[in-house]
This record gives structure tokens, sequence and C-alpha cells, in this order.
């Protein structure tokens, strides 16, 4: 594989992208708007800078990365050469089938289909194409440069050759690819998400403050991040999609969304990329919060 398309130039999208541009591929990041792919770029560009400030990497290396990624706003060409499409788009059932709907009929017909999806069944994404064997799911940690682990989804019909193919690939990306099967929230979101959720209902019912349990997390448990604090990374909005879609799959009330987390997602509180969730990540008051979690 040389040509790698991604779907997507977010905050998933622009680290997928990165990943396998340092690797040496040839990636054509697509977003639907060239102000989409702009941020992107961006992104991508200063967490090069600040490897390169790390002496991790140096200038000749951070300008060959992006030189390998080529920017398209148009599917059908930017999927043209590409031995692998790795679809990197919210986390939207709707949205997923319709864009592998249109990667069916773009892409020549060896080309490996990839879902970047957290939760969503493979199988039925595979099911809206004419290759259901050869689409995957490559779920990325976030950041995605930076994080080892690459869960595999193999859905009904995957065949055992992209598998195999996808787990080797992963491996040639200084990933730790896990092999997982092909139910909601796999391995990865069915562990954390009930946990993020308790933890929601945790403040919820007034046992304690959002400090005080990410202290207990942090402290207590070694998690280098308090629950909270990394849904708001994560994105409120993203961890109720994902929970909505484990609820769903399972029909069983432990993964119900706290009410909390329902109302926060209505307001517009997601977390840090609306500049309020848990925590206050506006400018006025960014500097303060990272100063306390430093401190901490």
């Amino acid at each position: 594989m040389k040509n790698i398309a991604v779907i997507g130039a977010g905050t998933m999208g622009n680290g997928i992208a990165h990943t396998f541009a340092q690797s040496g591929f040839k990636v054509q990041l697509i977003d639907i708007n060239e102000a989409s792919l702009k941020r992107g770029m961006d992104t991508i560009a200063k967490n090069l800078d600040r490897m390169v400030t790390k002496e991790k990497i140096s200038e000749e290396e951070k300008q060959t990365t992006l030189d390998n990624i080529t920017t398209y706003t148009d599917i059908t060409a930017g999927v043209e050469y590409a031995s692998l499409v790795v679809e990197a788009a919210t986390e939207n059932i709707d949205l997923k089938l319709k864009i592998f709907k249109q990667l069916d009929d773009a892409c020549g017909e060896d080309t490996i289909l990839a879902s970047n999806t957290s939760s969503i069944s493979i199988t039925q994404i595979g099911a809206v194409t004419s290759r259901p064997e050869m689409v995957i799911g490559m779920h990325f940690m976030n950041p995605v440069p930076i994080m080892k682990l690459v869960e595999i989804i193999r859905g009904y019909n995957t065949s055992d050759e992209v598998t195999n193919t996808i787990m080797e690939l992963s491996k040639t990306l200084g990933k730790v690819p896990t092999e997982v099967n092909d139910y909601p929230g796999f391995v990865a979101n069915r562990i954390l998400m009930p946990m993020l959720n308790e933890s929601i209902e945790t403040l919820y019912n007034g046992v304690a403050g959002v400090e005080e349990i990410d202290t207990v997390m942090k402290l207590g448990m070694a998690h280098p991040m308090g629950p909270l604090q990394l849904a708001d990374f994560i994105g409120l909005d993203v961890c109720l999609s994902i929970l909505n879609v484990m609820y769903n799959g399972f029909k069983n009330p432990k993964y119900a969304p706290c009410p909390l987390l329902v109302n926060m997602v209505r307001a517009g509180k997601l977390g840090v990329k609306s500049g309020e969730g848990f925590y206050d990540y506006s400018q006025s008051r960014k500097a303060e919060q990272v100063s306390k979690q430093f401190a901490k």
C-alpha cells in the first residue's frame, strides 16, 4: 500500500493522516470544504512543530510528512488511487452509511474500506457496500500520533486476508493492533463509556464535585486523567452518541446515558471543542485550568 485516503480532517482524521504521512505513505486528506482542511493541516503542522522542538523528528522529516499529504474536497478525486480508505467522520450512523455507499462506487474493486468508528457496527457499514468482505474497523486512539493502540474490528463478512493485511499495516505505523469482534462499543468503549457515564451519574447525584471525582480516580486509581476531564477531551456529544449506540444495541439500562450528559449536550456544552464542559476551556480561563492541571 502506498496511497491512503482519509475521510475527515477533524481531530481523528488529521491525526490518522499525520501518522500515515509520517510513516512514508502518500495521504489524500478529504473533507467537505477548504476551511476544514486548512484547520486540519494547521493542526498537523503544529503537532509536527512540537515534535521538532522535542527533537523527536528533524525539520526535514516534518516537511516530508507535510509534503506527503494532499487535500481534496471531492471524495471521488481523493480516493481515485487509494489502496485503503480510512473514514473518520462524525460518529453518526446515517452519515457513515452514506459515505460508504459513495466510497463503494468511487473506489477500485481492490480498495479496502476502513472505518475509525468507535462503536458503530462494521457489519452494518459493510452491508451497504458490494464488498462487505473488504470492510473493516480501524479504531485509532486520540491523540493518534502518540497512542499505540488500534482496535481492529472485523465485521461478520470481513475476510481473513483483509484482517491480516490491516493488522500488519498497523504495525508498520508503530501501532499495536488488537483484533476484536463486532459488538457495540467493541472493547475500548464498552468498558470506558460506562465508567465515564457512572462518573457523570456520581456528579449528578451530588456525591462529589467535578474536581473531587477526578482527583479520586487520578490519585486512587492511577488514571493519568480524571474521567470527567477525559469526557471533555473526547467530546460530550461523542460520549452520548457512543452510549446511545450501546444502549440501543444491548437494550441494557446500564448503558443508558445520564440525564446530566444529555442536557449538557443539548445546551451545547460539549467539552474542549465548545470551550466548556465539566471544565471551562474558554480563552479567559484556559491558562488557569492548565496551571491547575500541572499543579496537581
